[in-house]
């Protein structure tokens, strides 16, 4: 793979020179490939400063429009590599601008220096609506890797996606989101925008909306069940620790996994909304009706932080599907004066659901179910399997509504505040009623079988007292053992008369 300079993009003469614009118009003036199918494209070879203060905007354009240019076959042929650096952007779409057209791809690169050592500054003119990168139908396979992102405009927005079958397969690997944003990605369409991944990244900063919002309603979309063909979102071992606002919410369906990290809220909302008041939510799923397949949310080995109230770990009005926990905490708070009250949990449940598990988790506070009204009473919906309730019984651990108590939810080997679970508890070992072979008299061959300890003893010669029946005999004049199971078997046994 070749590495491409400034010199060499602006050898075409004025033709290329036009690549500098930003639009579909700008991708068409590029030179066509050379003989060499694929490049390495250094936005420092292009002009870009990284100073944090000089407008590198261009440079960026003019390194996405070569890439776009670029494609052959459907498949993409450039890296876009971004050295160690703060890089200011003002212009919205400088990093990533798929209009149709040109022709959809599969295949575009952005590679950092590491996160926090590549640091992309987008300070538009305004926040709402302006977005660093637009996908409108045009990229699939797109990868973002060790880099910061930092909007330095409040409530502008990072990712843009439009899919009615083309954008999907995302991919972000050690990547970092600060400052204050309307959307992460806000995602919209008809069909995929499916199959996004991200790996060992920090969602940090503050949010409107959300980080990931799956369910812009827009195109000619009326309702987010239109736009339910939004599958798998994959999330590993981050760090999510960010003020205030939503991580994911997703009025379209989808299938969701999150596994390992820590996720913190530090702060709370600078002011109530209509729509989310003063709450701050990992996982808002806030739509109840859905296509069948596109209700399934799992979350496992997650440490979390309840540190205000107003945090709460996910909120469901699902009416199907299923939800899962599995080796959670949400205690590390548990000894706060609030703790014992918070609801971080909270669900619509109906007659077919959603199915709710948590296994092994260790839980604050209480989990609240909002049941549908229906005729007859509901079946088990929820079920705690092996999990420490830290702040109460399971009594009263999950309410409905008010303290009502929810008979659809299922405790399995539970310990609760009280220290005890209302499941039986596992049998201790009991000591035997009757004392072992090595302490009691030895019968005769032709004798029969010890007799149990209801019957007399057999005769004792008059010389020998006749010990009690809660006595065991033992050697004279040494107390008996505690256990007869550890008594000492090498001691001097009785003789039979």
């Amino acid at each position: 793979m070749s590495r491409v300079s400034r010199r060499r993009l602006l050898r075409g003469g004025a033709s290329v020179l036009a690549a500098t614009a930003l639009s579909t118009r700008g991708a068409s003036a590029v030179q066509q490939p050379s003989a060499d199918p694929d490049a390495v494209v250094n936005v420092a070879d292009l002009g870009a400063v990284g100073d944090g203060r000089t407008d590198d905007s261009e440079a960026f354009e003019i390194a996405y429009t070569f890439a776009a240019a670029r494609v052959s076959g459907g498949v993409g042929r450039v890296v876009i590599e971004i050295p160690a650096g703060d890089f200011l952007i003002t212009r919205p779409q400088a990093l990533l601008n798929g209009v149709a057209p040109p022709r959809p791809a599969s295949g575009l690169r952005f590679s950092g220096a590491g996160r926090r050592m590549t640091s992309l500054v987008f300070r538009p003119g305004t926040g709402p609506g302006s977005f660093l990168c637009r996908n409108r139908d045009v990229w699939s396979n797109l990868s973002f890797e060790r880099m910061q992102f930092r909007s330095a405009t409040p409530g502008a927005s990072f990712f843009d996606s439009y899919s009615t079958g083309q954008a999907q397969d995302y991919r972000f690997s050690e990547c970092e989101w600060m400052g204050e944003w309307e959307y992460g990605l806000v995602l919209s369409g008809t069909d995929t925008n499916s199959e996004m991944r991200w790996e060992a990244c920090r969602v940090g900063g503050r949010y409107r909306r959300a980080f990931l919002y799956s369910g812009l309603t827009r195109s000619g979309q009326q309702e987010p069940n239109d736009q339910d063909q939004f599958l798998n979102y994959w999330f590993t071992d981050m760090k999510v620790e960010y003020e205030w606002g939503n991580f994911l919410e997703f009025p379209y369906g989808g299938s969701i996994a999150c596994r390992g990290g820590s996720y913190i809220i530090t702060g709370r909302r600078p002011q109530s909304t209509p729509e989310y008041g003063t709450t701050s939510t990992f996982f808002r799923f806030p739509v109840a009706q859905h296509h069948d397949s596109v209700q399934r949310f799992h979350a496992q080995d997650i440490r979390f932080e309840v540190r205000d109230p107003d945090v709460v770990v996910i909120d469901c009005v699902w009416n199907g599907g299923t939800v899962h926990f599995s080796d959670c905490d949400d205690t590390g708070l548990a000894y706060k004066d609030f703790s014992a009250e918070v609801r971080p949990h909270r669900y619509n449940v109906g007659p077919r659901g959603p199915l709710i598990r948590y296994d092994s988790c260790q839980l604050v506070g209480r989990h609240e179910y909002r049941p549908a009204s229906a005729p007859d009473p509901l079946p088990v919906l929820a079920r705690y399997d092996m999990c420490l309730l830290r702040s109460h019984t399971e009594r009263d651990f999950a309410v409905a509504g008010g303290t009502d108590q929810v008979p659809f939810v299922q405790f399995v080997d539970c310990i609760d505040a009280g220290g005890t679970s209302d499941s039986p508890a596992p049998a201790s070992p009991s000591i035997p009623s009757t004392p072992p072979p090595c302490l009691a008299p030895s019968p005769s061959p032709a004798s029969a079988p010890e007799p149990s300890p209801v019957t007399p003893p057999s005769p004792r010669p008059a010389t020998s007292p006749e010990p009690s029946p809660a006595t065991t005999p033992g050697t004279p004049d040494t107390p008996a053992p505690r256990d007869a199971a550890q008594a000492d078997c090498s001691s001097p046994q009785q003789k039979p008369p």
